[in-house]
């Protein structure tokens, strides 16, 4: 006689196993196979950046409503979940693009996120594939249709923070409120032509009356007309996506660089070169990812007369110490190690996610490949100088300049060096790096290479006084 069959019917324990499983696994991994593992929101002038960072890759399809101005973008194959829902209060009040985040479940395996901007945008929407401590990431980046020219907001602190001393007459100062930035930037860019401004200075009467639209630009022009800034640029390494080297008690590359920059920013803001006045000018003033290309780019369009990329090192073991400056090689790398360094922060493009369909590429990359023999030699003058003044107060991995591929180093025009600060991954060196008295003496020994620089090899006329 058989044995009596089970009933086909699934026992209790069975059902609670399967209830388990499906609260272990999730619902996407059932469902629809991807899971989200974090979403972050980058915010910066230039542009803002949401990522979504998930176990497999996301399909999405996008459409952008230009009033209100918003992006919609449809992510297929997952459903809501409170992964996406942290997007919502991930929205900063200062974001300068984005006003806040919507997400609903659209349709059965697709939710449908809403981005609502402040202001025009030309969005970039692409994926990245697994890199570093990344899975697969979908990236929103909405750049602001009309982008803000670098050049004329340095022109505009330097208008903005000393009215008073290149404006001893009264009149000089009644005409700032207009806005005399145009006239300015033609003058330095296409026009050569206002060297017509003498033209109101017959007619002092005027200044009591209302000045006409035309007249108003022309008085700080004249007032600051042997004014020749001094640029510096600043690039402080890494950013956003990407946070650097990250040291065994957690600090990030991307935080004390820029904590340096600032500093150091402070310190050129407030100097002068033969009696014209320095500006620093960041290629990122806060916690954003830059490419590589457009550092260099950047630095050009604001016709800088220095370039200088603040790193932290690291390496495999912690016994590695001591700052270090590069400057750039044509030919090959002058160590093994300034080989292997250069390699790794080359990378620094994949790790932030750059978008590789992205049309200004191919600017870049051309850019990329320019570099002179004359740049290389004025940039190993600028690095032997800041190696020494470092030198004076830390500890040095290689006595002189060493050189190598960089690619931040490839403007043709500019002298460029990098700096890595200290070992980030060497322990003591990373204590130092997190003190302010610490960064505040490398701000001060970077200060003074520059100065000796330009002392010994003064900048070259441009063609930007203001």
């Amino acid at each position: 006689m058989k044995p009596a069959q089970r009933p086909a019917n699934p026992t209790r324990r069975a059902l609670l196993r399967g209830g388990s499983l499906v609260l272990l696994l999730g619902v996407q991994q059932i469902a629809r196979g991807a899971t989200i593992v974090a979403v972050r929101v980058w915010p910066a002038p230039e542009y803002s950046r949401v990522t979504i960072e998930s176990d497999t890759k996301l399909a999405a399809k996008q459409f952008f409503v230009p009033q209100p101005p918003r992006l919609a973008v449809d992510i297929e194959g997952i459903d809501l979940n409170p992964a996406l829902r942290e997007l919502v209060a991930k929205v900063r009040a200062d974001d300068p693009n984005i006003a806040g985040i919507r997400v609903g479940q659209n349709a059965p395996g697709v939710v449908r996120l809403v981005i609502d901007l402040k202001q025009a945008a030309v969005p970039q929407v692409f994926t990245l594939t697994p890199v570093a401590a990344y899975q697969h990431r979908l990236v929103f980046d909405l750049y602001p249709a009309k982008s803000v020219d670098p050049l004329e907001a340095l022109i505009a602190e330097h208008l903005n923070d000393a009215p008073a001393a290149s404006a001893p007459h009264s009149e000089a100062a009644s005409p700032q409120p207009t806005d005399p930035l145009g006239d300015l930037i033609a003058q330095h860019g296409q026009r050569p032509e206002p060297a017509k401004p003498p033209a109101p200075a017959p007619a002092p009467s005027a200044a009591a009356a209302p000045p006409p639209p035309s007249a108003a630009p022309r008085a700080p022009a004249v007032g600051r007309q042997t004014d020749r800034l001094i640029i510096v640029a600043l690039d402080p390494g890494h950013g956003g996506e990407d946070p650097g080297a990250i040291g065994p008690g957690g600090t990030r590359e991307k935080d004390v660089v820029l904590k340096v920059a600032h500093l150091l920013r402070e310190r050129i803001n407030a100097s002068s070169v033969g009696g014209n006045p320095m500006r620093a000018y960041l290629t990122r003033d806060g916690d954003y990812f830059v490419p590589l290309g457009t550092r260099v780019e950047k630095a050009r369009r604001v016709q800088a007369d220095l370039f200088v990329s603040i790193h932290a090192d690291a390496f495999t073991t912690p016994s590695a110490r001591g700052a270090s400056v590069f400057a750039l090689s044509q030919s090959g790398a002058s160590s093994t190690a300034a080989r292997w360094l250069a390699n790794k922060e080359n990378q620094a493009d994949l790790v932030g996610g750059l978008n590789v369909k992205s049309q200004d590429q191919h600017v870049q990359r051309a850019l990329l490949d320019m570099s002179t023999t004359a740049q290389i030699n004025d940039s190993l003058k600028l690095g032997s100088v800041l190696l020494g003044e470092i030198g004076g107060m830390a500890r040095l991995h290689k006595p002189r300049v060493e050189q190598a591929g960089f690619a931040v180093l490839k403007a043709p025009d500019i002298p460029s060096v990098l700096v890595e600060t200290a070992f980030i991954s060497n322990p003591e060196e990373e204590a130092k790096l997190r003190s302010a008295a610490y960064q505040v003496q490398l701000a001060d020994a970077l200060m003074r290479g520059i100065q000796r620089y330009f002392a010994k090899n003064p900048p070259l006329a441009r063609s930007r006084t203001v």
